[in-house]
């Protein structure tokens, strides 16, 4: 069993070559500059977080994901893990310390510690009259700020490859995580997604910090980025597709497995971001499931997945 069990999905590691129009993408989608270098793009959200989203300068790839550790211990222990690299300091605002690995399919695995933390942003919602609760706004008219509503956190990278069981292997083998839904098509040990949480013992968290997903071409398929709520994920939809600058990928729908209400985008070179609100929270007891594709890969309501996202792979 692994030494290293991480705790949350840090970062997404994108290159893109026009700085500007990254940015520009990324507040329009709801996040903030946190810091800019000349070479590199910093955007965060309102959660405590220095940053959730690095874009490197450079022609369009995706460079891998970044996992935060909880202690220094863990650190060295992913150090002496086959095929990492040492512990080194982290030349990037915000500081702090990595490791580095490859995955199976080779792009970059950083698992980082650390980093300095500023403050969260405030960003008050008024509560929401429901059935159960119709007094929880009582005598005060809704009113929503304007839109783009501000990205809370990063949720879950998904990655598209040819080998979901070696690659969700690894993950789970190296970084500690666990099975929540193995998704398979036809025969039960035909595997063709898998989706993968962190080991946080008791404590709950996100149904997935990770989805392996069957593709000929390695790459990564979304990342996803949790919003304040579902009149966020409706009322910025309109938004985002007012502008007319950029490709829609799916939605407005509820997943199966997650339950996220969810809406997804394409930035300017053709990487996918979703927007969420409200997911499936698990701890270690509640186990994994063998859950097949037609169940695995629907949605409690709106479309279903266009074949231009089912099959969507940036390397």
């Amino acid at each position: 069993m692994s030494t290293v069990k991480v705790a949350e999905l840090a970062y997404g590691r994108l290159r893109a070559p026009d700085l500007d129009l990254m940015e520009e993408f990324l507040t329009h989608f709801g996040m903030r500059r946190a810091e800019r270098t000349a070479t590199a793009l910093y955007m965060r959200g309102t959660d405590a977080r220095h940053h959730i989203h690095v874009t490197e300068l450079g022609d369009p790839a995706f460079v891998g994901f970044a996992y935060r550790v909880d202690s220094m211990a863990e650190l060295e222990a992913a150090a002496a893990l086959a095929g990492a690299g040492p512990i080194e300091a982290i030349d990037e605002p915000g500081g702090g310390q990595r490791v580095r690995l490859r995955e199976p399919n080779g792009f970059q695995v950083e698992i980082v510690h650390g980093i300095a933390d500023p403050a969260p942003i405030p960003s008050p919602r008024q509560p929401i009259n429901t059935g159960a609760t119709p007094l929880a706004r009582a005598g005060e008219p809704l009113r929503l700020p304007a839109s783009p509503s501000p990205i809370k956190r990063i949720g879950h990278g998904v990655l598209a490859t040819p080998e979901v069981v070696a690659t969700t292997a690894w993950f789970r083998e190296t970084l500690g995580m666990l099975r929540s839904d193995d998704v398979y098509a036809g025969a039960e040990d035909n595997i063709v997604g898998a989706f993968s949480r962190c080991d946080r013992g008791e404590a709950y968290t996100d149904h997935h910090t990770l989805f392996c997903i069957h593709n000929p071409r390695a790459g990564l398929n979304h990342l996803s980025f949790e919003v304040p709520d579902a009149d966020a994920v409706f009322k910025d939809h309109e938004y985002l597709a007012g502008l007319g600058k950029y490709e829609h990928m799916w939605g407005i729908g509820r997943h199966i497995l997650g339950s996220q209400i969810f809406d997804y985008w394409a930035d300017p070179w053709g990487r996918v971001h979703e927007r969420w609100a409200d997911t499936d929270r698990m701890n270690a007891a509640d186990g994994g499931n063998l859950t097949p594709a037609e169940v695995g890969f629907g949605s409690q309501w709106g479309p279903d997945a266009p074949e231009k996202f089912r099959t969507h792979s940036t390397p």
